[in-house]
């Protein structure tokens, strides 16, 4: 900190200081059977992300409820950080709203003795999440309390210095905001050039090609319906995987990290359990967008289980290459027909049968679905090569954010 700047604890700059309902179903204030879908609106966490107030998936209540708790409400200009969640104490100034309430391990800061721009980027730097971080308790839910919040120590220097470092920061995000998005648009672009190459083989009419359903060269088995009891993060390692739709992404591979890997702790039944290189496909999507019904991919690791709403490719000839469905079951023109033919209201959900009756173009040379497939592997690969460098660009302005905020809280700037 530079020399000349107080540090005060950040209570003693707020003029209003709130914190959350109690949100849950014993003896809270607001209960689950409150929220409707046009009214108030209620701020939680997941709407609370560093610099911005996301308005996905909001949840409303009446003006009757709210002014019952108005005590808990937030309006234009506030901050609203949290203290639960990864990352803790992520904050924001609500823009978009007039006003609302605010429940679970949510706070709400006023001030007219800070300069509130400046505040919330103090709050997001990475000197205060150290502080945060440093104080909070639990393992699985990680939670600060309202007193750690309260006494959180904020630079306060002249209010022209801070309306100065308030003015290079806006300057030098609004830049780095746009380089993100610029970035972010050219990994869609690159998967969208995959996605067409991939559209061109099998859309195009090829005159030595033959077309045939899909179920005349494979079929589609259901996993087993393991109990939910028995699978889950927090199963030890060395226990078999158990694939979920969670499991799959956009562009064709299974993905275990962190927050989706879930392992099996009780009997595993005979004839669930996949071989490596098995080809397998989703057939239900918690999300009504669709983005991986019907998506396929490859096991690519031993002693995973086959779930429920997972389909296993079991070919019933050698007609076709497993390399050349997997990329016929990556093409527009397959996942437009599964999503189209799609049951469910929010979870979206799709059959065998539905997969089976698609028809799929191939040569009957197998030397000539190779070059196909040679193809597509070398337009896959560059635009991974192509995403993994865009993403380098975004990880590398991520930093750059931090580094700007460090240097500002600490006097560099």
């Amino acid at each position: 900190m530079r020399v000349g700047w107080d540090a005060k604890p950040l209570q003693a700059l707020c003029n209003d200081f709130r914190q959350d309902i109690v949100d849950g179903p014993f003896g809270s204030e607001l209960q689950r059977r409150d929220y409707i879908e046009e009214g108030v609106p209620v701020l939680k966490i997941q709407n609370v992300k560093p610099f911005a107030i996301e308005l996905k998936k909001m949840d409303y209540v009446s003006t009757a409820k709210f002014l019952e708790l108005k005590r808990h409400s937030f309006q234009r200009g506030d901050i609203v950080m949290t203290k639960l969640g990864n990352p803790l104490g992520a904050s924001a100034i609500v823009e978009d709203l007039d006003e609302g309430l605010i429940v679970a391990d949510l706070v709400r800061i006023r001030t007219y003795h800070i300069n509130t721009r400046y505040l919330c980027y103090h709050l997001n730097s990475p000197g205060t999440s150290d502080f945060i971080n440093s104080m909070q308790k639990g393992t699985t839910r990680p939670r600060v309390r309202l007193s750690v919040v309260r006494e959180l120590p904020i630079a306060a220097p002249p209010a022209q210095e801070q309306q100065r470092i308030v003015d290079i920061l806006d300057e030098a995000f609004a830049g780095i905001t746009n380089a993100v998005a610029n970035a972010a648009r050219s990994i869609q672009n690159a998967r969208a050039v995959f996605d067409s190459g991939v559209q061109f083989v099998f859309a195009r009419r090829h005159v030595d090609w033959v077309e045939e359903l899909v179920g005349s060269i494979c079929d589609i088995k259901h996993g087993f319906a393991f109990d939910g009891a028995d699978f889950s993060r927090d199963v030890s390692e060395g226990n078999p995987l158990v694939i979920t739709p969670g499991n799959f992404t956009e562009d064709g591979h299974l993905l275990f990290n962190e927050k989706n890997t879930k392992r099996f702790s009780g009997h595993v039944p005979i004839g669930f359990q996949f071989d490596v290189g098995d080809l397998v496909i989703v057939m239900t999507d918690l999300s009504s967008k669709m983005k991986i019904l019907g998506k396929p991919a490859f096991v690519e690791t031993s002693d995973v289980l086959h779930n429920q709403r997972i389909g296993r490719v079991i070919f019933k000839n050698d007609w076709v290459e497993e390399r050349f469905l997997y990329y016929f079951l990556m093409s527009e023109g397959f996942l437009r027909s599964i999503k189209e033919s799609a049951t469910g209201t929010m979870v979206k959900h799709t059959a065998p049968r539905r997969i089976l009756g698609n028809t799929i173009p191939f040569p009957r040379d197998r030397e000539r679905q190779r070059e196909v497939i040679d193809q597509l592997d070398s337009l896959r690969t560059e635009t991974v090569r192509l995403q993994f460098v865009y993403r380098q660009k975004m990880a590398a302005l991520d930093e750059l954010k931090q580094s700007l905020l460090h240097q500002a809280f600490s006097g560099q700037l």
